[in-house]
């Protein structure tokens, strides 16, 4: 992956959705990476199903983070 991406959400299927739907709603266009998918594609098992990682770019990350942060807030309460 190109270094000027940055990560910055780390796990569930579904609360990744939220934040890339969130993001893209803002037009920030992050890179979804699922071990899971690219391991049945590739023949492999992967031991956490539904574990996602999002990446954007350095120049977005500023906007995103606080979007991140707010998906993740709101699921909480």
């Amino acid at each position: 992956m190109d270094s000027s991406y940055v990560k910055i959400y780390t796990g569930s299927f579904i609360i990744a959705q939220l934040i890339v739907d969130k993001l893209d709603a803002v037009g920030i266009s992050p890179i979804v990476k699922d071990e899971t998918e690219s391991g049945r594609l590739a023949g492999f098992g992967s031991s956490v199903p539904g574990y996602q990682e999002i990446f954007v770019s350095e120049d977005e990350l500023d906007a995103a983070v606080p979007i991140v942060e707010s998906v993740i807030a709101e699921l909480q309460s």
